[in-house]
């Protein structure tokens, strides 16, 4: 149902189980025939032999992969369309699902886009959609080459901050309701020098003695909780 709402990708056809009762699937049919995609109905065992498992739940859409965002492509859409934008950088994504969880919490909390670089876009776009659970259909995200974007967008008045351990002041001390772009980096490397070198501040999550650290996807959502919470309360923060 995302993807048939976001329309973001091509969509060939829209598989449904043969004993699936209508009375389940009427939603779902009608953004199909609305978008014009042909459904079809088949049974277990093709959907079997197509899909990653058997948790498919006896629906399947066959199509394109999601269209990725040029740094470009987020230079001009950010100045026509968003008033305060609020990014998220992710460095060292080791995991499919972990990748889910965290555009899963972007999408909750209002993320724009979510920047990946290109040497690490490599991971099973359909594990990524189901832990996601429909966010990957609706958050852009941006595959980008060189620390050059990160540049650009300071260019439109956008603070670069990073996700350091060592970092002195916490998530919970820095003014998070200006233009920000959140850079996270993954459990092994953490942030890259270029990266570091690129950031206007650098950002801590305060844990108690001892913890082990964080997941990325664990350590994306307290930090883009926080940026939610200072947008949503009164008054700026000093």
């Amino acid at each position: 149902m995302a993807a048939l709402k976001a329309r973001r990708r091509r969509i060939q056809v829209v598989l449904l189980k043969h004993d699936i009762p209508e009375s389940k699937t009427q939603d779902l049919r009608q953004a199909a025939e609305q978008a014009d995609i042909p459904i079809k109905r088949v049974g277990s065992e093709e959907l079997n032999a197509l899909a990653h498992g058997k948790s498919h739940g006896g629906v399947m859409a066959v199509c394109a992969p999601i269209p990725r965002w040029t740094g470009q492509q987020l230079l001009d859409y950010l100045p026509a369309h968003v008033q305060r934008p609020l990014l998220l950088m992710l460095e060292g994504v080791d995991d499919a699902r972990n990748l889910g969880f965290t555009l899963r919490t972007a999408d909750a909390v209002g993320v724009h886009a979510v920047l990946i670089k290109k040497h690490l876009w490599d991971f099973d776009e359909t594990e990524v959609a189901r832990s996601s659970s429909g966010a990957l259909e609706r958050v852009p995200l941006v595959q980008f080459d060189q620390v050059d974007l990160l540049q650009a967008l300071q260019k439109q008045s956008i603070r670069i901050y990073g996700c350091l351990a060592g970092a002195k002041r916490s998530v919970f001390e820095r003014n998070l309701t200006h233009p920000v772009c959140l850079c996270i980096g993954g459990e092994k490397r953490g942030l890259s020098g270029a990266v570091r070198e690129a950031c206007d501040r650098f950002i801590s999550i305060p844990t108690i003695p001892g913890a082990s650290t964080l997941s990325l996807s664990h350590a994306s959502a307290i930090v883009m909780g926080e940026a939610l919470r200072q947008r949503h309360r009164t008054g700026p923060k000093s």
